[in-house]
């Protein structure tokens, strides 16, 4: 947690004992009321407004309109690697799940044939899922598989199910290999209305092309994650 430039002892001490008051509580969890937790703490209600709207910056608070605050859920540390979303939150000790937001098929045209590495007139099945962990918006994603290695598949059936246990299941494929890249990003108007968040937050961007045994491409994928949510792990080892 950041002290903000020029701040007095005072708000020091207040945001400390703050940093007390949250780190005994269970995340989720509501903060008091704004003229009781005042009190309590012995500071005029403008000066712990103050307080709070920093940890709200600092991602330890979160605000919902309505409801109050509430203590920010712990991120989700992701390493990088080819499980699906879904096998990475059971890991984690967090329920996955996901909601199909649309689901098309159209020809791959010229660059998603080059990432599918499909003729530009193979069918693709897209599918934009919001993704989910314990039921709170933890990533949209954009999926897209070329038609003919999934024929049948629709948007409905990955509605809480996991692509790759489904290309295993129904279609004997399982995920040999794949390549992701990660970058800093801030969620648009559309994906941040998806994932309860305001329009500018920051985010990561992962993409990621996968391949199954021998050796043919079965996705590409394009998802946005909460950065408030979420940070990335990588093993590392001398060259």
């Amino acid at each position: 947690m950041s002290a903000p430039p020029g701040e007095t002892d005072k708000q020091r001490r207040l945001r400390a004992r703050l940093g007390e008051l949250i780190s005994a509580m269970a995340p989720g969890e509501p903060l008091p009321a704004e003229r009781d937790l005042a009190r309590d703490l012995g500071v005029a209600r403008m000066t712990l407004r103050r307080a709070v709207d920093g940890m709200v910056a600092d991602s330890l608070l979160v605000r919902r309109q309505g409801a109050g605050t509430f203590v920010a859920p712990a991120k989700v540390a992701h390493r990088l690697s080819a499980n699906s979303f879904s096998a990475d939150m059971r890991a984690r000790g967090l329920r996955p799940g996901s909601r199909t937001l649309s689901s098309s098929r159209a020809p791959a045209g010229v660059m998603l044939a080059a990432l599918l590495e499909v003729p530009p007139s193979t069918p693709v099945l897209h599918v934009r899922r919001l993704r989910l962990a314990d039921g709170e918006p933890m990533a949209v994603e954009d999926l897209h598989v070329p038609g003919d290695l999934v024929p049948g598949l629709t948007g409905a059936e990955l509605e809480n199910r996991s692509y790759y246990e489904l290309l295993a299941e129904r279609y004997g494929h399982r995920i040999a290999s794949g390549t992701q890249t990660a970058e800093a990003a801030l969620a648009g108007a559309e994906d941040a209305d998806a994932l309860g968040v305001p329009p500018g937050s920051p985010a990561f961007c992962f993409e990621r092309t996968c391949r199954v045994d021998g050796g043919r491409v079965a996705e590409f994928v394009r998802s946005i994650y909460r950065g408030d949510r979420y940070r990335i792990m990588v093993d590392i080892f001398p060259s």
